[in-house]
C-alpha cells in the first residue's frame, strides 16, 4: 500500500479558535495538511494557543504516515485536539501543533 500525498503549507490567514463560547487562541501561522483525497486539516501552533486551557488525556492513536497523536481536552470537550509531538519524518513541520476535531472545536478564519 503506498503513502498518501501529503502536502503541508501556511495559511496566513487569521484564525480563532474557540470552544464553547471560549476563545481557545487566533493565529496567522495555521499550517494545512492535505492528505489524499482526505478534506484538508488544519494545525494551530501550541504557541498561539492559550495551553493553560488544555488537558492531555490518555486517549493515543497511531497513524502510519504521521506517527502517535496524543490528545486534548478543552473547555469540557473531551478528545477534540490532537497532536504529534514527534512526528515522523516528512510531517516534522506539524510538531507543537494542535488539530481539532472541527465539529467541536470552531476554527474560523476571520475577516
Amino acid at each position: 500500500m503506498t503513502a498518501p500525498k501529503i502536502t503541508i503549507k501556511i495559511d496566513p490567514s487569521s484564525w480563532r479558535i474557540s470552544a464553547n463560547g471560549t476563545k481557545l487562541g487566533v493565529s496567522r501561522n495555521v499550517l494545512r495538511m492535505t492528505e489524499g483525497a482526505y478534506s484538508p486539516v488544519l494545525y494551530v501552533p501550541q504557541t498561539d494557543l492559550d495551553m493553560a486551557l488544555f488537558a492531555a488525556t490518555d486517549k493515543s492513536t497511531h497513524c502510519p504516515h504521521k506517527g502517535d497523536a496524543s490528545y486534548f481536552t478543552v473547555s469540557g470537550l473531551e478528545n477534540v485536539g490532537w497532536c504529534y509531538e514527534t512526528p515522523l519524518e516528512g510531517v516534522s513541520e506539524i510538531k507543537d501543533h494542535i488539530a481539532f476535531y472541527t465539529d467541536r472545536v470552531s476554527v474560523e478564519k476571520q475577516p
